[in-house]
């Protein structure tokens, strides 16, 4: 697998993986724009997305925990309906994304990282514990699991136990490099690690659930700081069979040293898409009670009653300090709320 192969996968990118990156970082650009979120409604929003993600992402695998039992467990909350390995490996998962929404800005994508990602993945299950951490040492297959946890087919064959640790410094090589020259756009250069790490399968088991925590990593250190507050593990479980398909035909042609991963790369801009446009969503007017500050949402909703108003007029009848609507205004501004009109003395704000 040399490295070389990785940038001949993007000599031929369709209109449609050229659009989804487009609207992507459209909405993108909103975000970070517009989206200075008061921190109790981030907050909030972060502990449920960790309570779906983690249940998506262990269900994606097996698993049979619904969210609510995944938040009776976070809670201490014992269940016995369902095997400790089950339970383990929520436990495990909900700990490591949480540490990744909140550390995200500290870590590095490099093999130390990812072998103690796996390592914290697997902390809690027994069945795990000689080989957490470390890469495999027997050969392993990608299986397709349906809802009741039961695997119906094998998707493709891994690479070999004995070429795993040599390709995965390639593979990790490659995509810091290609990260830091910015020669292809990071979402293409993501969608690739993804694809080629569930090729390698590395580990032993644990591989799926661990590809997901490093593209919530992976997307957060480029900008895509919506991750914690939308789950994308839960849009992967919705796509279940598009996501076991994209795998499947892309593994098949990298076999076949094809090297084309349009299907996963589509597939998984995609999702990113969706991912994005539910993140702004959050700012719409229907969820503006939630998103906005106690001195922003009053302002607005003084605005939405006439026509137009003056910062003294704001300030008078939405019971805000003087010094303060200044800052108020130009959150509302930001979110496209409200318009400016005029500068200076004259200036006033009316509702878009």
């Amino acid at each position: 697998m040399p490295i070389h192969t990785f940038d001949q996968r993007f000599t031929q990118i369709t209109p449609e993986i050229l659009s989804y990156i487009a609207k992507i970082d459209e909405l993108k650009g909103r975000w970070v724009g517009g989206a200075k979120l008061n921190p109790v409604v981030l907050d909030r929003l972060k502990k449920s997305v960790l309570i779906i993600s983690t249940g998506a992402s262990t269900r994606i695998e097996g698993a049979k925990l619904l969210d609510e039992d995944v938040e009776k467990l976070i809670r201490g909350i014992s269940i016995e309906k369902f095997s400790d390995r089950d339970k383990q490996e929520v436990i495990g998962y909900f700990e490591l994304l949480q540490n990744i929404f909140n550390s995200w800005h500290t870590l590095s994508l490099n093999e130390s990282t990812i072998k103690h990602f796996h390592k914290e993945l697997l902390k809690y299950t027994q069945k795990d514990k000689l080989h957490k951490g470390d890469y495999k040492k027997k050969e392993n297959k990608v299986q397709m699991v349906n809802a009741k946890g039961l695997a119906i087919g094998i998707l493709f064959d891994t690479l070999p136990a004995y070429l795993t640790p040599s390709a995965m410094i390639e593979l990790v090589v490659w995509t810091k490099n290609s990260l830091k020259e910015k020669k292809l756009h990071p979402l293409l250069i993501i969608g690739n690690f993804l694809v080629e790490f569930l090729l390698i399968h590395p580990f032993e088991d644990g591989n799926g659930r661990l590809s997901r925590i490093l593209t919530n990593l992976l997307l957060l250190k480029e900008g895509y700081e919506y991750m914690p507050y939308i789950s994308h593990e839960k849009l992967i479980e919705d796509n279940k069979p598009d996501y076991y398909m994209a795998l499947r035909t892309s593994q098949k042609a990298i076999h076949a040293d094809q090297n084309d991963i349009t299907a996963w790369i589509t597939f998984f801009l995609k999702i990113v898409y969706i991912q994005s446009q539910m993140a702004i969503d959050l700012l719409s007017d229907k969820n503006i009670e939630k998103t906005l500050s106690s001195n922003q949402l009053a302002a607005w909703q003084f605005l939405q009653k006439i026509n137009e108003a003056s910062p003294r007029e704001i300030a008078e009848n939405a019971n805000i300090a003087r010094p303060t609507v200044n800052q108020v205004m130009n959150k509302l501004l930001r979110l496209k709320k409200v318009e400016r009109i005029g500068l200076g003395r004259s200036t006033r704000y009316r509702v878009l």
